[in-house]
């Protein structure tokens, strides 16, 4: 599902259901040395992910271990983002040469619980959800926004090293014309954007999708 979400210059991995993963490295043995068996069995997958991604393109694969506020820390020269959810964990990488940042998310296609909604949706995100759902009920519109959103911080993050407010990004969800479980969306950044080749940013573009239970995000940030 993510392949298809990311630009030609960025690779994508996943994996599905309770897949054999190789062993995680030492220093990442240290970090979920005390973890429940979920936990560590998602951060082996999306590890295991991340270094097939490095093997594709090209990088001796190594450890991947949680930064500042989590954050992956990845090799020298790539750019590279994460997620898992319930059965599935994806990792897309990119050289940093060709994009400036990448951000992915992924969830199960359910309706987000009680009260979530109104804690990350702005009023006119909320609005344009209505008429999403009017038009196609078979999406979980809520559970979308919640994942660009997330996408969003993602890309966000590494490029700035702050935070980023469910409320900080107005984003603006469009169905496809011909495939109303798939299309793009954009955020406009309600705060100063990071500067990226001399030029503020102002907003951010991202791909969506919808299928095998999940809804997964993209967002692809270019440098110029």
């Amino acid at each position: 599902m993510i392949e298809e979400l990311l630009t030609d210059d960025t690779v994508g991995v996943e994996t599905y259901g309770d897949e054999e993963h190789p062993p995680l490295y030492p220093e990442e043995e240290a970090v979920v040395a005390r973890a429940v068996d979920k936990r560590r069995r998602e951060f082996t997958a999306v590890r295991s992910c991340a270094r097939r991604a490095m093997e594709k393109l090209g990088v001796p694969p190594r450890a991947v271990l949680p930064g500042e506020r989590g954050a992956p820390g990845w090799p020298p020269g790539l750019i590279g983002s994460m997620t898992h959810c319930d059965g599935y964990a994806a990792a897309a990488l990119a050289r940093a040469a060709d994009l400036a940042s990448l951000g992915i998310d992924a969830e199960t296609h359910l309706p987000l619980p009680d009260g979530v909604l109104d804690a990350v949706a702005l009023p006119g995100e909320t609005e344009r959800l209505r008429r999403l759902a009017a038009e196609h009920p078979a999406v979980h519109w809520d559970r979308l926004l919640f994942s660009a959103k997330e996408s969003v911080y993602k890309a966000w993050f590494p490029l700035t090293g702050r935070w980023l407010d469910f409320s900080e990004a107005d984003i603006d969800i469009r169905a496809g014309d011909s495939d109303p479980r798939a299309g793009r969306f954009d955020a406009r950044l309600l705060v100063p954007g990071p500067v990226v080749a001399g030029r503020r940013l102002e907003r951010f573009e991202g791909r969506w999708t919808v299928g095998r239970g999940l809804v997964a995000t993209a967002v692809t940030v270019p440098h110029t």
